[in-house]
This record gives structure tokens, sequence and C-alpha cells, in this order.
């Protein structure tokens, strides 16, 4: 699977079926150099978003391990990861 831009890349896509609000999860290549596994695609209130990969922590709430750093990056990672979950329909 290939969708691509600014050396994000969606590796592997699987879909998942029923009712839940997880529609999707999803590896992802960043520059051809490293791979985040995990990454989701969620039916929200106000529609699709990407989830980064989370763990529960000692608290019980919900941490993600890993994140863009910028709202460009971001927007250019939600793009290329809700592309390639539209594309797969």
């Amino acid at each position: 699977m290939v969708n691509q831009n600014n050396g994000v890349e969606v590796l592997r896509l699987h879909r998942l079926s029923g009712e839940s609000n997880l529609k999707a999860f999803c590896d992802v290549s960043f520059a051809g150099v490293f791979i985040v596994k995990g990454i989701r695609v969620v039916e929200g209130k106000n529609g699709l978003f990407v989830g980064m990969p989370s763990r529960k922590g000692k608290d019980d709430k919900w941490y993600d391990t890993a994140y863009p750093l910028t709202r460009e990056f971001r927007e250019a990672l939600n793009e290329v990861v809700l592309g390639a979950y539209e594309q797969e329909k």
C-alpha cells in the first residue's frame, strides 16, 4: 500500500468491521527510515481522526507513545492515513 506525502507512507492498513468506533489500524513509515505501528483510525463525534499508539499508565490514564511535534506534520500524517483509509473502501 502506498499513500505518501512529505516522506510519510502508509505501509499496511487493516480495516476492522463491526459497529466499533475503531475503524482501522495502520503502520506508517517516516522518510523510509522509521516505522510506527498501531496508528488508529477512529470515528469520533466530529468524523474520522487519527489516533496515535498509546499505553495505559499506572494511574489508569492512556498516554500517547509517539506523536507529531508540529501542527503541520500532524496535518500531513492525517492526510496520508485518512487518504489510505478512504482508498481501501
